[in-house]
């Protein structure tokens, strides 16, 4: 498969990123700074499978050269790009104090950015037999989250919308719709570290990215006649679960 993901240098993104170049898919990373070769610790047939695209989203003339740098035609997009307030998970957080200068680029980049980006990507995924897009939410966005962070929370939210229209605008074409709503998730640990050894850190309160690999996976792995709408993977000793 041809897999586009959006917000792929680090994290989750690029343990996705990894993950799915060992499958034999070819991968088109964007960032907005392709991380270096040597940070990657893939093997050399995997590693030549990724192709890297520089974008900053948060400006308005990125989407048009992110699409112009798209390959002919994608199977999957996974927009996993999101940013969150100053403070925000932890105890000093607090709307009030948020500028609004980062307020709209908060929502630039995790609402305007997303919406730009499908509208130019779109046209390539629908060219796919099987076109999948999978958007990167969060459990903030749920309703009743138990979380405060204003700003995140409702471009989090937004991302529901987004995929409810997305779905009945393209369902005759095909287009799979899913939204993953993750809980906290631990970005310490890479695919390098082993899964038991990552499910132990902060004490089971963290998802590894291993769990949210496997869950893409299976996904891709689904038939044309079906598809998950909305996951909800939040760590086992989340108390707000």
């Amino acid at each position: 498969m041809d897999i586009m993901i959006v917000g792929a240098s680090m994290g989750l993104g690029r343990a996705l990123m990894d993950g799915l170049a060992q499958d034999g898919h070819s991968m088109h990373g964007v960032a907005r700074r392709a991380p270096a070769a040597a940070s990657s610790a893939l093997p050399p047939d995997a590693f030549s499978k990724q192709h890297w695209i520089s974008a900053d989203l948060s400006h308005a003339d990125a989407a048009p050269a992110l699409a112009a740098a798209c390959p002919d035609a994608l199977d999957v997009l996974i927009y996993n790009l999101g940013i969150w307030e100053d403070t925000a998970f932890t105890e000093q957080y607090d709307f009030l104090s948020q500028s609004d200068q980062a307020l709209r680029r908060l929502v630039d980049v995790n609402l305007t950015g997303a919406l730009l980006t499908l509208r130019h990507l779109l046209p390539y995924l629908l060219r796919s037999s099987q076109p999948r897009l999978i958007l990167t939410g969060s459990t903030s966005g749920l309703r009743q989250s138990g979380r405060p962070e204003v700003a995140f929370g409702a471009t989090k939210f937004a991302l529901n919308g987004l995929a409810d229209s997305l779905r009945e605008g393209y369902r005759d074409q095909g287009l799979a719709v899913t939204c993953l709503q993750l809980g906290y998730l631990n970005t310490t640990d890479g695919l390098d570290v082993p899964l038991q050894a990552a499910a132990q850190r902060d004490l089971g309160e963290t998802i590894p990215v291993h769990d949210v690999l496997t869950i893409v996976r299976s996904l891709l792995q689904l038939s044309p006649a079906s598809f998950v709408r909305e996951l909800t993977l939040p760590a086992l000793r989340d108390s707000r679960f």
